[in-house]
């Protein structure tokens, strides 16, 4: 006390002075948000002010309803209110110097209660009281409730592989923080810091893994329910070690990051296996080692590569022969062969690790010791890192090069005679040397036609060397029917076999035949081929001839009457032959053929392109005898008119059940359909109501039809009216009004007019056509044109007939002069009236008013 009153005596001292600067009190501008338990800092410092240099402070907690508890003073040693003493005694609370001005509250372990505001003041050593002396911030004192649950991770992983480190952090959300996490790793005696995400949105990474993390080689996942994850993509060795997980709760204050409570978790500990300790690398073959090939044979090797994490690998793997490369593939898939040979080695990759060497065509100098080398890369930042690197044992491969060699006799066992004789040919392998025992012989016939010219042979079939049937284009079907057969007769033997010779089988025969060596992998190849000398089949040749005559059985002279045309066939050098029958029409004689019916070899019935459908019904085709057909047309109708013939084909069976194989065709001459057809007469009249007609009345126009020389029956004639209308007396260019179809539908045509028209039928023959609200510009010329329809009495079909039209009709719209005046009239008297109206009771209102 006795200090404080001392001070108030220099400031009353000081007072006297003269005036001074303004003091400014400042402490954080707040609101501070602390944990429990956490330590609580919250500095003071004044500035512009007078007298001595070290300032005294007093910290006041403001609680509520105003209520003041004195906290620590650097003036008074008994300022502290007495619920607070043992705490400043014990350290608790605490107020350091910091400078002469600046002094900091210092709280170790903040509680609950110190939740308040908190005024910092300083008494005046100035000469005049300018400024403040006090200032104050809130603090907020809030459980402390963060969580940190951090996944254990894989204890070792193989180089290569992905770890994933997952960490659960959270807090309740009582007031305005912000979290974070991060992740170290400790290696040896030192700590790495890896990964840290927050406060806010913001990610940074250690000096160590930026170029990885940009990489995206390691990656930050977000989760929900405060799950984080940091995913190390490729492991490297150097990646092991303990790893931690770090949460932390944040506060924003003036713009920055208050970190107010920390929790460090320990993850578990994380071993890297080096690649080089799963990498395996294996050759095998499908046959025991040493490998015993025949030239020509294919080499075929498989390497198979196996490891921990093969799937986060890139492999490289190549074949080596006698230690020298001989081809390779990169880890990016592209193949590099190092071989001069034309078709070279081919390496592809199989499945995961798996990689077939192929070499094809081997020689002697192919013969050696195969190896697979393999290097195994890890991808790190933008660089790939090889990890390990391993040779496989070798395989012996060894090549032997005897050709072997046979002599070939091609005979004709039975020869045909003539056409349609059976014929066999046997080509027979004799004076066989150097042929090992696994070898197999494959047969390969040819044909050439004509005799004497082998220069481009046509197959007829080959026997492979598993023995099966390989036809050629032109012999398939036959060796499909049986009609054609290969077989080996003896291990040294092979027939060819005709069950009827064609025409097209005359020529010469060729047989080849082929060694093929089987490798100890399975594979065979062509050790040797040799062709036998020509063998000429011929034989006494018959040809074909096939004749057609057609007739009228039934003559149609009428529209409705039938034609009957019958067309037999007349054949030589033909046994038990089959037909197919095609009735051709074309409307004169340099008209377009149209097939009209056809009937196939087995007497179905199709009806052709040519024929309309709704004249189907009237079409017959038979077979009427062996060599026979009858062609019957049934109420022949005009388009029916032209020249009908018979185009005949013949086909032969070579076995019964078998398909029909086509000889030769021929036509027949032509009957021609011609007929006369009686149509009916027709006559025409146009009529008006009226010639003349004043504006907006209806003006009526008739067309009369008239049938001459007949009458018709209900429903068997129709007619298609078109009226048309010209402005010109006698010419001019005529427009379409309207139009009435056959069925009655009726179409009108756009008009530049107010006026509007109608078509109607009121009779059999007779059609109106009425112009309603007429207008000056209906003034013109109108007519009519009609197109009769009838049924013919011969044909019982809908038949055109030719286009009538009418006399012209001109029509006068007058032009009503009172009409016109009578408007103007009454607008004039109407105004007369309006303008007395006015005079009369508005004047002398205006004179009273003046």
């Amino acid at each position: 006390m006795e200090r404080r009153v001392a001070a108030l005596a220099l400031l009353a001292a000081l007072l006297c002075v003269g005036p001074s600067e303004a003091r400014i009190v400042k402490v954080p501008p707040g609101p501070l948000v602390r944990v429990e338990g956490q330590p609580v800092s919250i500095k003071c410092d004044v500035t512009q002010y007078e007298g001595p240099r070290e300032q005294e402070f007093d910290w006041i907690l403001l609680k509520e309803k105003k209520r003041q508890v004195n906290l620590i003073s650097t003036f008074e040693t008994d300022f502290p209110d007495s619920s607070l003493r043992s705490r400043v005694d014990s350290g608790d609370i605490s107020l350091p110097r910091l400078q002469d001005n600046v002094v900091e509250l210092r709280i170790k372990a903040a509680k609950p209660q110190d939740s308040g505001t908190y005024q910092c003041r300083t008494p005046s050593t100035d000469m005049v009281a300018t400024g403040n002396y006090e200032a104050q911030v809130m603090l907020t004192v809030i459980p402390n409730t963060l969580k940190v649950s951090p996944q254990a991770p894989p204890q070792a992983l193989p180089e290569g592989s992905d770890l994933v480190l997952s960490c659960n952090v959270t807090r309740d959300l009582t007031h305005s923080t912000y979290l974070s996490v991060s992740w170290s790793v400790k290696k040896a005696a030192s700590s790495e810091e890896l990964l840290t995400f927050g406060p806010g949105e913001g990610v940074t990474t250690g000096a160590g893994l930026a170029q990885r993390f940009a990489d995206g080689g390691v990656r930050f996942v977000p989760g929900g329910n405060g799950v984080f994850e940091l995913v190390v993509s490729r492991l490297m060795a150097s990646d092991g070690g303990v790893y931690s997980c770090t949460g932390t709760e944040w506060t924003s204050e003036s713009r920055k990051w208050v970190s107010i409570v920390q929790s460090v978790k320990e993850m578990g500990g994380v071993t890297v296996t080096p690649t080089d300790q799963s990498l395996s690398v294996k050759t095998s073959s499908p046959s025991p080692s040493p490998l015993l090939l025949y030239p020509g044979n294919t080499l075929t090797l498989l390497c198979s590569v196996a490891a921990d994490n093969l799937d986060a690998l890139a492999l490289e793997v190549g074949w080596l022969a006698d230690g020298r490369e001989l081809i390779r593939m990169d880890r990016g898939g592209v193949v590099i062969s190092n071989s001069s040979k034309g078709a070279g080695p081919s390496l592809e990759r199989t499945g995961a690790g798996e990689y077939r060497l192929r070499l094809r065509e081997v020689s002697g100098v192919d013969g050696g010791v195969y190896a697979c080398k393999t290097r195994a890369f890890v991808k790190q930042g933008g660089a790939w890192l090889q990890t390990a690197e391993k040779t496989s044992d070798g395989v012996t491969v060894k090549v032997l090069e005897i050709k072997p060699n046979f002599n070939l006799t091609l005979k004709a066992a039975l020869a045909p005679n003539t056409t349609g004789d059976p014929a066999e040919l046997v080509c027979h392998v004799s004076a066989i040397t150097h042929l090992p025992a696994q070898s197999r012989l494959a047969v390969k016939w040819e044909h050439a036609a004509p005799p004497g010219d082998t220069s481009n042979p046509t197959l007829v079939a080959s026997l492979d060397p598993h023995g099966n049937l390989l036809p050629g284009p032109a012999y398939a079907e036959r060796l499909k029917s049986g009609l054609v057969a290969l077989s080996r007769v003896q291990s040294n033997a092979f027939k060819l076999r005709f069950l009827q010779m064609q025409d097209v089988d005359g020529g010469q025969y060729v047989c080849t035949v082929s060694s093929w060596s089987v490798s100890s992998q399975g594979d065979v190849t062509v050790t040797s081929e040799y062709k036998s000398s020509p063998l000429p089949v011929q034989w006494v040749r018959r040809d074909p001839v096939v004749n057609v005559a057609a007739k009228t059985v039934r003559k149609a002279s009428v529209g409705g009457a039938t034609l009957e045309m019958s067309c037999e066939v007349f054949t030589k050098n033909l046994d038990e032959p089959g037909y197919s029958v095609e009735i051709l029409w074309r409307d004169d004689l340099n008209g377009a053929n149209k097939t009209i019916v056809t009937l196939n070899p087995d007497n179905v019935m199709q009806h052709g392109p040519g024929t309309e459908p709704n004249r189907r019904d009237a079409l017959v085709l038979t077979k009427s005898a062996a060599t026979e057909f009858r062609f019957r047309l049934e109420s022949v109708q005009l388009s029916d008119k032209g020249y009908y013939w018979c185009k005949v084909t013949a086909f032969k069976k070579q076995n019964p059940g078998q398909t029909w194989t086509k000889v030769k065709s021929s036509e027949s001459n032509k009957i021609k359909l011609d007929f006369q057809e009686n149509g009916l007469s027709f006559s025409i009249k146009l009529q008006s109501d009226s010639s003349s007609i004043f504006p907006m009345e209806t003006a009526t126009m008739k067309c009369s039809l008239t049938l001459l020389g007949s009458s018709s029956q209900g429903g068997d004639v129709a007619y298609a009216v078109r009226w048309y209308f010209s402005r010109l007396r006698g010419g001019g260019a005529s427009i379409l009004l309207a139009s009435m179809n056959r069925f009655g539908v009726v179409s009108k045509a756009d008009r530049n007019s107010s006026s509007d028209v109608s078509v109607e039928r009121n009779d059999t023959g007779a059609f109106l056509l009425s112009i309603h609200g007429t207008q000056s510009s209906d003034s013109g010329e109108y007519q009519c044109v009609v197109t009769p329809w009838y049924v013919s009495a011969s044909t019982g079909a809908w038949t055109e007939s030719g286009e009538l039209t009418s006399s012209r009709v001109f029509l006068t719209v007058k032009f009503a002069v009172w009409d016109s005046l009578k408007l103007p009239l009454l607008y004039g008297a109407a105004a007369a009236l309006g303008n007395f109206l006015f005079v009369f009771t508005v004047t002398p209102f205006v004179k009273k008013v003046t």
